[in-house]
């Protein structure tokens, strides 16, 4: 199955456009789990079970389990076989952020591809060199760095760039790029909710052929109805917006899992509302 099928596949199954990003830090983990890659494991499994109803996709973020050596790695793939074998519809999105060319871009390809993820997010800074092998294979999608949610983004991507078509700004002109890259229909644009007139502008310019992940809304400040009103296309897909304190380390105590599936629930519900 071709990675945009995957996704609308997942979307329409659970009427969802709600990630959860399993930023499972140690240092954050409820104490219902021990704070080792063993309870990371623990605690992701107990979060997927009370929330894979109500979502389309999950996207651990992988620094949270590089920084635990070999036995992350082990909790960052046994969470991806979890996922893809309690919710074989949902996407898996690799937070990876890659960004390098040649053998290393292939090496990095590989590499998250054989954790099993259906898809990865990427830096574009190097061109599509650093794009193409984890573009090779259809069944497989990737989120460019476009417009962050950091402030500091603005250092760079609202920088004004000339093109061939005219001057724009750098994030537009990623945007523009990225219709050209990702021809499988397997490329994608990171946007964040704290952006929500660049965000409208990218969906603008990309229209609807073009997936959009959504983080920022939440912990970080971005606005739940903007971000639908701005980055959600006309038929409602296409677009997958990220939660991840908000639903994982909404409750400390020892049924965190019932209160991140509240908080799951309540995303999609809210998101569909606004829709």
């Amino acid at each position: 199955m071709k990675f945009i099928e995957r996704l609308l596949t997942a979307q329409r199954k659970n009427d969802s456009l709600v990630c959860v990003g399993l930023d499972s830090d140690l240092a954050k983990l409820p104490k219902a789990v021990s704070a080792t890659a063993e309870g990371q494991f623990e605690f992701n499994r107990r979060i997927i079970d009370a929330t894979k109803g109500d979502v389309c996709a999950y996207k651990p973020n992988m620094a949270f389990y590089e920084e635990a050596g070999l036995k992350g790695w082990a909790a960052l793939e046994k969470t991806i076989n979890y996922i893809k074998d309690t919710a074989p519809d949902v996407v898996v999105i690799l937070d990876a952020k890659r960004g390098d060319i040649g053998n290393t871009a292939q090496a990095y390809a590989k590499a998250c591809w054989a954790l099993g993820a259906h898809c990865v997010t990427l830096n574009p800074y190097l061109g599509i060199d650093s794009l193409e092998p984890f573009l090779k294979d259809e069944t497989k999608g990737a989120f460019v760095l476009c417009r962050t949610s950091n402030a500091s983004g603005r250092e760079l991507q609202d920088l004004d760039v000339i093109t061939p078509l005219g001057p724009t700004k750098l994030y537009m002109h990623v945007a523009k790029l990225a219709m050209t890259w990702g021809k499988a229909g397997n490329l994608g644009l990171v946007v964040g909710a704290t952006m929500p007139s660049e965000l409208k502008d990218v969906r603008a310019l990309v229209g609807n052929e073009v997936p959009i992940l959504i983080p920022g809304v939440g912990a970080q400040g971005g606005s739940l109805e903007m971000a639908v009103r701005s980055g959600v296309n006309g038929q409602g897909l296409l677009a997958i917006i990220n939660s991840s304190r908000e639903i994982i380390f909404k409750d400390p105590g020892p049924e965190f899992d019932k209160k991140a599936g509240e908080s799951a629930r309540e995303l999609r519900t809210a998101i569909n509302r606004f829709r």
